[in-house]
């Protein structure tokens, strides 16, 4: 769901902009995008509801992320024991002109996969990126 959908208290909005920020110190030509689908039905029927979703996006294609976009969903379970909602992975996925051109996952085995992946450097960020996203919300206060 898109990440200015899911600020709906106090805690998940500073997150979310600690992440916003995360992305313009890591990635800083990139623009960031709170609300990265679009509010069709078709689209709407997709989304999953445990989720945050941020995209970012380059100026122009990225040579070294082999792409022009870049989608995050961090992905969530509520412990119903604990009543407590924790982050559970990220997959991404880099999207250009000609369509999804990459995929990664934290839930499987922090690899890539696709035609066009990012360049070692690009992915060593990307996953210290990710790293530091799950440490964020699953941090206790």
């Amino acid at each position: 769901m898109n990440a200015a959908e899911q600020a709906t208290s106090l805690e998940t909005a500073s997150k979310i902009a600690t992440i916003t920020n995360l992305i313009k110190t890591d990635f800083p030509d990139a623009r960031v995008d709170l609300k990265p689908w679009a509010n069709d039905p078709d689209t709407r029927e997709l989304i999953d509801p445990d989720s945050i979703d941020i995209g970012f996006h380059f100026p122009g294609r990225s040579r070294l992320f082999q792409s022009r976009s870049v989608l995050i969903q961090i992905r969530f379970h509520l412990d119903s024991e604990m009543h407590v909602r924790r982050a559970i992975g990220i997959e991404a996925a880099g999207f250009d002109h000609k369509g999804k051109q990459w995929q990664f996952s934290t839930i499987q085995n922090w690899a890539f996969d696709g035609d066009g992946q990012p360049a070692p450097e690009a992915s060593t960020r990307l996953k210290a990126f990710c790293q530091r996203v799950l440490e964020i919300f699953n941090r206790t206060a």
